[in-house]
């Protein structure tokens, strides 16, 4: 979507009747704001997949954990039925 609103507004300035300087400028500032709204996008992307991946780690290191205790009294289990 937000490559079609660039392309559009990207032809609206090349069929207006400026001089090439200006039109040039135009242009230049179109691609920055373009540029800088894709970061920010990318940023925001980046920061979310991060977190989750944050989070998905901790639930598998507390699962991982209950895992290892239940295993531990399991095999204390076992030794105290051989005992």
């Amino acid at each position: 979507m937000l490559a079609g609103v660039a392309a559009g507004a990207l032809l609206g300035i090349l069929m207006a009747p400026e001089k090439g300087k200006k039109t040039r400028k135009q242009i230049s500032d179109l691609g920055e704001g373009v540029a800088d709204t894709l970061n920010s996008k990318l940023d925001e992307l980046i920061g979310s997949i991060k977190s989750k991946l944050e989070n998905e780690t901790k639930s598998v290191e507390r699962i991982a954990s209950k895992v290892k205790t239940i295993s531990e009294e399991a095999r204390k289990e076992v030794h105290n039925a051989t005992a």
